[in-house]
Parts: C-alpha cells; sequence; structure tokens
C-alpha cells in the first residue's frame, strides 16, 4: 500500500521505508522558521546552559508580529532576537525588512516541495502550498529543535478534499475555505493532514494556493497540502533553487476520509464572530454594519489579493464611516504593487497604506478596534479581542467582499461589482 505526502516526508525524514498513521517517529527538520518567537526560544535555551544551534544555515529568522516596535517591551523583544542572531551566528535574518513570515519563506527560496518545516507560529502550514510538511509548534519545542535538529511526531491520518467545478465571478478561495469550515467544523482535521486535490486545485494559481494551506490549521490541521507541480517550479526558480524533485502521494495511498467539494455554485462566505467555522452565505450576512476594512495578514496579503481589490475599488470612494487599511504581505509585494499602479488606486479610493507586517491580525497594534466596533477582515481568525477592544467584533472573508463592503460600509455582496 502506499503513502500520502505526510506519510512520505515524516518516513524521509525519519530514516524510515515507510510509516503509518498513529506511528510516533524522531524526524530530521528540514528548516526551522522563527520570528518575534525567536527571543523565547533563545532565553529557553539559556537558561538550560545551550549556547550553540544544531545547524545555523537551516534557521530562517526575522521580525513581522510586531513591527515598527509599538511598545518598550516589544522593542526589547527585538533586541533579544538580533543578540541570538548573532551569538547562534544564524545565516537567513531578516529582521523588519522582509515581511511577514509565511510569505518571505518562499519568495527567498526556502521552501521546497517535500520538506519537513517547523516554525513558532500556528499557520505555517501555509507552505504546504509548495508541497512541504509545515507546521506550528511551540516555543519549548523549538527549543529543543534548535538545539537537536530534531523533533517527534505522530504520524497523522490524511484526509482529502476534491475541488470540483469551477469558481464563479466574486468567489475567491478563501470563500472556498470558510465553506469547508462552515460545512465540517474547525476539528474536521484536527491533527491530520489534508490534501486539496482535484481539476481546480490544479488550475489555482499559487497565491490561492497558500491562502487555503495556512487557513488548513483553522479546521485542525497538522498540515496542509496541495500536489506540487510546474507553477510551483515556476515560482522557485530563479529564487536560489535549480532542480528540486516534485513529490506526489501514491495513487493507492490510504485516507481516512475524502470529501468532494463543488464549488460551481459557491457564494462569497462570510465567517462570524468569534469562530472561523460560524460561516453563512454573503446573502445571509449583508446589512452589517462596518467600521473597518481590513485586507492584508499572511492569508490575503499577496498582490493578486491587492488587485482584486483595484478591480472593486478602482474610481470609487470608501464609504466615509469607514477605514479601509491595506498592508502587503511582503515588501517585494509592496514593490509591486507600486510598479503597477496598485498602491495609487488604493489610495486614491481612501485606503490606508501599511507597512508590511501582521499589524490588526495579530492585535498588537495598527488598525486596533474599539469597542461596539465591527470590521469585515480578509485574514484567518476572529476570535474575540483578537483585533483589540474584546467588544468589538471582526467578520473574516476574502478580499472582494472586504472592497466591497469598505464601499457600501456594510457587509455586502462584491459580485455587485463585478
Amino acid at each position: 500500500m502506499g503513502m500520502t505526502l505526510a506519510e512520505k516526508i515524516l518516513a524521509r525524514a525519519s530514516g524510515q521505508e515507510r510509516v503509518t498513521p498513529g506511528q510516533y517517529v524522531t524526524a530530521r527538520i528540514d528548516l526551522a522558521m522563527a520570528h518575534e518567537g525567536l527571543a523565547a526560544v533563545f532565553m529557553n535555551l539559556a537558561r538550560a546552559g545551550w549556547t550553540k544551534v544544531w545547524d545555523p544555515s537551516r534557521i530562517v529568522a526575522l521580525l513581522d508580529h510586531y513591527v515598527p516596535a509599538p511598545t518598550e517591551r516589544s522593542a526589547e523583544i527585538h533586541k533579544v532576537v538580533r543578540a541570538a542572531v548573532k551569538q547562534w551566528g544564524i545565516q537567513h535574518f531578516y529582521g523588519e525588512r522582509a515581511g511577514i513570515c509565511h510569505q518571505v519563506l518562499p519568495e527567498k527560496g526556502h521552501i521546497l516541495p517535500g520538506m519537513l518545516i517547523v516554525g513558532t507560529d500556528s499557520h505555517t502550514t501555509t507552505y504546504g502550498a509548495f508541497g512541504a510538511a509545515g507546521t506550528g509548534i511551540g516555543f519549548t519545542d523549538m527549543a529543543y529543535v534548535f538545539a537537536t535538529g530534531k523533533l517527534w511526531f505522530k504520524v497523522p491520518q490524511t484526509i482529502r478534499f476534491d475541488l470540483q467545478g469551477k469558481l464563479p465571478e466574486g468567489v475567491m478561495s478563501k470563500d472556498i475555505i470558510l465553506s469547508i469550515a462552515g460545512k465540517y467544523s474547525a476539528e474536521v482535521a484536527q491533527y491530520k493532514a489534508v490534501e486539496f486535490i482535484g481539476p481546480l486545485a490544479e488550475e489555482m494559481s499559487l497565491a490561492s494556493r497558500m491562502t487555503m494551506s495556512n487557513m488548513a490549521v483553522e479546521i485542525g490541521a497538522k498540515f496542509g497540502f496541495f500536489i506540487p507541480d510546474q507553477k510551483v517550479s515556476d515560482f522557485l526558480q530563479g529564487r536560489g533553487q535549480t532542480s528540486f524533485p516534485l513529490i506526489s502521494p501514491d495513487a493507492d495511498a490510504p485516507y481516512e476520509a475524502i470529501y468532494q467539494i463543488e464549488v460551481s455554485s459557491l457564494e462569497p462566505q462570510v465567517a462570524y464572530p468569534y469562530s472561523v467555522d460560524n460561516v453563512r452565505p454573503v446573502s445571509q450576512a449583508q446589512e452589517v454594519k462596518i467600521h473597518q476594512a481590513f485586507i492584508g495578514s499572511c492569508t490575503n496579503g499577496r498582490l493578486e489579493d491587492l488587485h482584486t481589490a483595484v478591480k472593486i475599488l478602482k474610481g470609487k470612494k470608501v464609504h466615509a464611516d469607514v477605514r479601509l487599511l491595506i498592508i502587503p504581505a511582503s515588501w517585494e509585494i509592496y514593490q509591486e504593487a507600486i510598479k503597477d499602479g496598485t498602491l495609487g488606486a488604493l489610495i486614491d479610493a481612501g485606503a490606508v497604506i501599511g507597512n508590511s507586517s501582521c499589524g490588526p491580525c495579530f492585535g498588537a497594534h495598527m488598525g486596533l478596534l474599539g469597542s461596539e466596533e465591527n470590521c469585515i477582515a480578509a485574514i484567518n481568525r476572529n476570535f474575540k479581542g483578537r483585533m483589540g477592544s474584546q467588544k468589538a467584533q471582526v467578520f473574516l472573508s476574502s478580499p472582494a467582499t472586504v472592497a466591497a463592503s469598505a464601499l457600501e460600509g456594510k457587509i455586502t455582496d462584491p459580485r455587485n461589482y463585478l
């Protein structure tokens, strides 16, 4: 019997011919990523008397959650991160000059199909869009990885979502993953690997795939894969990579479940507070007043997302009672959006452009909400208090729905503007 993507990667990383779900393995880590969490990792190892890391070339570090540092505490965290980078000789440190970790690592050529990657961020599942096994871990586990280069895993069961049909105009991959969460719950893939397959998965852009892999963790997934193809090869060529295998699951691999997802009649989706799986179609969500609209984050801050917003906003003005905040996911995207006129069109429409960082998604600074305020956001979580006041509400949607809602001052179907 064959193996799934997760099984193949964990078998290779643990030096075994094959592994099976439920088996515990100790695997060699191909790449470790840390943002501001590197400070906690550094302090954990310092308390243990550890002064070196297993391989400085296999660690990527940057700053993205508190950029620029909004408080004295965050500035001190940044100081610790920079000290750790120097002491350990970490070779790949981008500081605050690159953007959000999950966008930056693929752009800089650090992600390859078949890799086993851990990060101090839950949305490390994003790398599954490239056929890599990415997962978030805590600071203590990461300290162990930094010290040894290894970590234990329980081999997960794998479920498949077979994406069929053609997306209607105004509907994006974000709407698909929200629909999956709403239909199957935020627990459907708890400690399981997910494979997104089918004709639509093959047609999707890498940006759209990254959105779905990013939010695979919101349905509980340990890993969230797309099968790597020529689009992955094309993206990685010229980013420091020359040749690499395009790993794929075996035809006879066993799956715990396969769900057929037909999207041809899917309408834009909205996740209501305070859960990612509290989802309604936009036709049942309209008339909710909003005060802020946000497009950005590691989920939807890519050029494709900004272009979608421009298609709706160009030549129009954001509603007088709405604050529209746009944050490109990386400085590479930011520069491209300057060159092609995207940022200019968004500014003309009334948007405020922020520097590439996690910004309001993490609730650290920039664009926080006051009490009784509503925000519609193209991000990944809408938990209570995540974006400021405990009395504020965050509604999740695609960039298209965010843009249309910003125009009308209430949750709006983007198809009205396309």
